[in-house]
């Protein structure tokens, strides 16, 4: 038998979601099994797995030591990832804000949010090992329970990532985002004259094939996705633009995407700008990256943060 007394990390959280953190290779149905039997058992009592668990809940296990690591992770595997982590630093992040249950970074331009790829060091990855040398993430939650950011940014875009440090954190962050009650604005400097303000609405859909999306006023396909961009001028001369644009609805690239279908794309953005504008400005200023700041955030209870604008946006 294993007993397990659930952690602030572990608790407000459903009991078959802890079950399947802490016995990831096994299936929902065997679970379902050992509850019904009451192998696996919560304050000592038979639950169906839909229990919302509580700091202090006791969790027993009544499986063999061979069942039990069958369908766990291999601990020698995951002591040997966690030290890894505890080596990393945080590398360009920036803390903006941080308390108990949530840290904002301000990012910089080539690193991603999250690995792409196993071998990838995501900015998620440094936070973590951030985390670890504070002392604020040990070894035996990190078994079943990880922070996260809770947002994301493309590889060259900078700007306010935000994490949960604790379940209590990552969920209010996630329905924060999910519910729209936290306001997120970006600065971006774009090319040609932008004279008025403009609140922008289309629909988004992705093109597989050249691995875009595509932006049209009306619906014309089932799985195009509406969304929203507001923006406000904050400098306009006859060449370029810097614009403080309110991301309403957050799709894959939409802000990227929006302004380039209204004939602004940002400059530097090797996706969806302009060929000359880019290497214009890649030789007068050796821009390399899509100029886009995720600049500021306000959330629903009056907290604002801001990241300032990276060097390169002093040029313009």
């Amino acid at each position: 038998m294993k007993e397990f007394i659930i952690k602030p990390n572990e608790a407000n959280q459903r009991f078959d979601k802890y079950l399947k953190k802490l016995l990831p290779n096994a299936t929902g149905g065997f679970l379902y099994k050992m509850l019904r039997k009451k192998n696996i058992t919560c304050n000592n009592a038979k639950a169906t797995g839909n229990e919302i668990l509580a700091q202090g809940d006791i969790i027993k296990i009544f499986l063999s030591d061979e069942t039990f690591e069958k369908f766990s992770k291999d601990p020698k595997a995951l002591q040997g990832e966690y030290e890894a982590l505890k080596k990393l630093t945080l590398k360009g992040l920036q803390v903006v804000y941080e308390d108990e249950d949530i840290l904002v970074v301000n990012k910089p331009a080539n690193m991603l949010s999250q690995k792409a790829e196993p071998k990838d060091i995501s900015a998620n990855e440094r936070i973590l090992g951030y985390l670890i040398q504070k002392g604020e993430l040990d070894f035996d939650t990190f078994l079943t329970f990880r922070p996260s950011i809770c947002n994301r940014l493309d590889r060259n875009t900078t700007g306010l990532l935000l994490a949960g440090k604790s379940l209590k954190g990552l969920q209010a962050l996630s329905e924060d985002l999910k519910n729209r009650d936290m306001k997120k604005f970006y600065r971006a400097v774009v090319c040609g004259e932008v004279k008025d303000n403009a609140y922008l609405k289309g629909y988004l859909w992705k093109d597989e094939a050249r691995n875009q999306v595509k932006i049209t006023e009306e619906q014309t396909r089932e799985d195009a996705s509406y969304i929203e961009t507001s923006y406000e001028v904050i400098k306009s001369t006859k060449d370029h633009s810097i614009l403080e644009i309110h991301l309403i609805t957050g799709k894959t690239h939409q802000i990227r995407a929006h302004l380039a279908s209204i004939g602004h794309p940002i400059i530097g953005d090797l996706k969806y700008g302009r060929k000359d504008a880019n290497e214009k400005y890649k030789k007068l200023y050796q821009i390399d990256h899509q100029l886009l700041h995720a600049y500021r955030v306000e959330f629903p209870k009056g907290l604002t943060l801001t990241a300032p604008e990276p060097k390169e946006f002093a040029q313009f």
